[in-house]
Order: structure tokens, then C-alpha cells, then sequence
């Protein structure tokens, strides 16, 4: 058995956050633009069931990240609040490196989705700094 960290072990946990990062940043969105989020707009939103947005809601209720009451509007909490921030943050960095290598705008953004959630910390701050958001060290 080798002493190497497992790249699938990270892959997977990614995956989970991407789904968590995706709900708050898709319920801040409707807020922002409706004042209001119901289930029936992350289903509309993310184009999955009715039954699949509640389970999700459901973990990330016990996550911490929404607070919600049965048949009304879904509420992020401070930390999903912060997730979100954080979420579009890393996805304007990514979006502004890609351009700035060439790639268009609509690729960048498509690009963007899945490449945010799974950069390490490491590769967004390396991002930073060659658009010149950091200086270095």
C-alpha cells in the first residue's frame, strides 16, 4: 500500500462541496433577483425534481449552510452566505484567467463551473497572481 494521498478520495470530496457551492450560489442568486427562493426556483434553476432539490436542502440544512421552514422560502445562513461569496469569487478568478489566455468569454464561463470547485488553493492563488490581483511575495 503505498503512502501517497488518493487523487479519488479528493475528486469525491469535491464533488460533494461542488453540489453544496452550486444550491448557495444558486439560492443567493433568486434572492437577489426575486427577493425571495422556493424550491420550485433551484428545481427550475438547476433543471433536477422537486424531490431531489428537497434532499439536497435537507443536507445542507443540517450542514448549517440554509435555514429553511416547511412550505416557504429558503434562507441561507451566514456560512452559506460566505460559501456563496466565496464560490463566486473563485469562479470570477477562473473566468478572468481563462479569457486572459484566450478563450472566449462563453467557453470561459462553461469552463468556469466545474474548474472552480475543483482548483486547489494553490492553482487560484497562482491564477491571482499572474492576473495580477496579488503581488508577489
Amino acid at each position: 500500500m503505498s503512502n501517497r494521498p488518493n487523487p479519488f478520495v479528493k475528486t469525491r470530496r469535491d464533488h460533494a462541496d461542488e453540489t453544496a457551492e452550486d444550491y448557495v450560489e444558486a439560492i443567493a442568486d433568486i434572492e437577489i433577483a426575486s427577493g425571495a427562493c422556493r424550491v420550485k426556483d433551484l428545481a427550475a434553476r438547476m433543471q433536477v425534481s422537486h424531490v431531489t432539490v428537497t434532499r439536497i436542502l435537507s443536507r445542507l440544512t443540517d450542514a448549517g449552510l440554509v435555514a429553511r421552514q416547511p412550505y416557504g422560502p429558503v434562507g441561507l445562513t451566514p456560512q452559506g452566505l460566505e460559501m456563496a461569496a466565496a464560490s463566486r469569487a473563485r469562479h470570477k478568478v477562473v473566468v478572468a484567467f481563462l479569457e486572459r489566455i484566450g478563450v472566449s468569454n462563453a467557453t470561459a464561463e462553461h469552463d468556469a463551473e466545474g474548474m472552480e470547485h475543483h482548483a486547489s488553493k494553490e492553482t487560484l492563488t497562482a491564477m491571482r497572481r499572474y492576473l495580477g490581483l496579488i503581488e508577489d511575495a
